[in-house]
């Protein structure tokens, strides 16, 4: 029995240093959340100050900042107005100028094509007297060079418009 006591004794007086400990820490813990609030408040009025001095600070600087950046948009927009207007005019003047040059250019191969079928036509016929071998000859290199011209002029049709368009999809 004597050792059940000892370990009663050992354990029980621990438990009992152990609580007062736990006591006292909690304690002292209240303590030091005492004493530390006013330095908090004091910290938190603090900060608060120096944002809202900094706030005041910093509003002049905001306003010229907005300031500036209005007089320099209202800059740009007095200075690129010409300058988009011009571009305007240009992109209108260059539209122009390829609609000319398209309509000539399909007049020219429209009247070099009737020029070359004639061309062939008068050939053929004057050779009507030869052979029939020369004649047939004749024949199929005028449709081909008929055909040919008449290729040559859709695909000289089709690159003008596509020059067109590009212009025009540029202006835009």
């Amino acid at each position: 029995m004597g050792l059940t006591s000892f370990f009663k004794n050992l354990f029980g007086s621990a438990k009992e240093t152990t609580t007062e400990l736990a006591n006292k820490a909690e304690a002292t813990l209240e303590q030091a959340k005492a004493n530390a609030a006013p330095y908090l408040d004091k910290a938190e009025d603090f900060i608060e100050d120096k944002l809202e001095q900094a706030k005041e600070a910093a509003a002049p600087y905001l306003e010229k900042a907005e300031n500036f950046a209005e007089e320099t948009i209202d800059k740009v927009k007095v200075h690129a107005a010409p300058i988009v207007d011009k571009a305007e005019e240009f992109a209108g003047q260059a539209k122009e100028k390829v609609a000319e040059f398209a309509d000539k250019a399909e007049e020219t191969l429209e009247n070099l094509t009737d020029t070359v079928k004639e061309k062939l036509n008068h050939t053929s016929d004057a050779i009507a007297d030869g052979t029939e071998d020369a004649k047939k000859a004749i024949e199929n290199t005028t449709e081909k060079t008929v055909a040919l011209a008449d290729d040559g002029k859709e695909i000289a049709k089709t690159e003008i418009k596509e020059v067109v368009n590009k212009i025009e999809e540029d202006a835009d």
